[in-house]
């Protein structure tokens, strides 16, 4: 198994950007001085973490690589028959338990300055990753998968050593609708199953290994292998 676009290769995470309002309930979110989010304004792109992921452990499994996208049927594109606008629209207000908070944080982090489709796009990963045997059963299983280990965590935002503070409620509570809608059995068709991602500003050597499936906005979408055999 790989990593995800939090961390497989030197994978570019983005910095969360200006920020208003105040932080959120959830837990582990707290407030933030003036300087921390100075900080984040000047890393890449204003809108993700690091301009670096980090590498994990590659699982001890035999792989067998999937066809060629086009062989599958697949197009390298975010064509979509949904609108997606639309759909956000259909719920105005949104709340939930600790799942729904780890996945409304990590869209957060990960794609706030994305378009909305590409919002649901990284939903879709979390989720298609939570389906997977390879991954945690649960979100927040996933999301913080590795978190505290060395060269492990999934996705680098839960161990970049910055605060894991929001300060745009508005982007939060957008992002929080996307959560709710796509845990409640929201469409998963931009992506073609992908369970992993990246951004344009970087070039894993991962992604020359597994089918990329899907480009959106600033990110790139693949289906890791099928696993086969252990040793």
């Amino acid at each position: 198994m790989f990593g995800a676009m939090a961390c497989l290769a030197a994978v570019a995470a983005a910095a969360p950007a200006t920020a208003s309002g105040e932080a959120p309930a959830a837990a582990r979110i707290s407030k933030i001085s003036a300087p921390a989010a100075d900080t984040r304004l000047s890393l890449l792109l204003g809108q993700q973490r690091d301009d670096v992921e980090i590498v994990p452990a590659v699982a001890t499994t035999e792989v067998e690589p999937l066809p060629a996208a086009a062989e599958r049927g697949l197009s390298i594109a975010s064509g979509s028959s949904q609108d997606y606008d639309v759909l956000l629209a259909s719920l105005p207000q949104a709340k939930g338990d600790a799942q729904w908070e780890c996945l409304t944080e990590a869209l957060y982090f990960e794609a706030r300055g994305e378009s909305v489709k590409g919002q649901f796009a990284v939903a879709e990963v979390i989720l298609n990753r939570v389906d997977s045997p390879d991954y945690p059963d649960d979100i927040c299983g996933v999301v913080n998968q590795g978190t505290g280990r060395k060269y492990a965590c999934q996705f680098s935002y839960t161990c970049d050593g910055i605060p894991d503070t929001v300060n745009d409620r508005r982007s939060w509570t957008k992002l929080g609708r996307i959560a709710a809608i796509m845990m409640d059995d929201g469409p998963r068709e931009l992506t073609a199953g992908a369970t992993h991602y990246h951004t344009t500003a970087v070039n894993p050597s991962w992604s020359k290994r597994i089918p990329r499936t899907a480009a959106i906005g600033a990110h790139l979408f693949y289906r890791e292998a099928t696993r086969t055999a252990s040793n």
